[in-house]
């Protein structure tokens, strides 16, 4: 069937925290959190054949994520989980499973207002990062740094989000 787009991702996302996090006047709804993650796909090259969930913090699940598992110290805005590796064998009728994103929404609300940026265009940026490092993109050495952002950069203006490394 030529000329269809791929079916989208089974993305489950979960409220998890009693405060938004995000200011009131935040434009964002799930299903942008489906479009987010579609174009992170599809600007990687990678079939969303699977399953993704992202849960959204407060500050306390934050920080205790990150300091279990990165044994840092207080909340960081997002955290990538990735699921088993491909090739990995399922058992018949699985789907396969991407992994899970946490994203602190204090963080985030936090991190936008600073950086002059809208809260939904910061909130979808770190949807578009996280998913990228599901799908294997890294950033520890500089090279792979600056590949991973120019390809985020192309995601969100495909989205109409401008380039979330321009300082103002």
């Amino acid at each position: 069937m030529a000329g269809r787009s791929p079916p989208p991702i089974d993305l489950h996302v979960q409220f998890a925290s009693d405060a938004a996090g995000l200011p009131p006047d935040t434009d964002f709804e799930r299903s942008d959190f489906q479009a987010w993650v579609n174009a992170a796909f599809a600007g990687a090259g990678v079939a969303p054949d699977g399953s993704l969930a992202i849960r959204l913090v407060g500050l306390k699940e934050g920080t205790a994520l990150n300091e279990t598992w990165r044994r840092k110290t207080g909340p960081t805005n997002v955290l990538a989980f990735p699921g088993p590796a491909p090739g990995v064998p399922l058992p018949p009728g699985l789907p396969r499973e991407f992994g899970d994103l946490v994203i602190c929404l204090p963080v985030v609300a936090g991190e936008a207002a600073l950086q002059g940026k809208k809260p939904a265009d910061h909130l979808a940026h770190l949807v578009v990062h996280g998913t990228l490092h599901l799908l294997g993109f890294t950033h520890d050495a500089d090279a792979d740094a600056a590949r991973m952002e120019a390809l985020e950069t192309r995601i969100l203006a495909a989205l109409g989000i401008p380039d979330p490394y321009v300082t103002k």
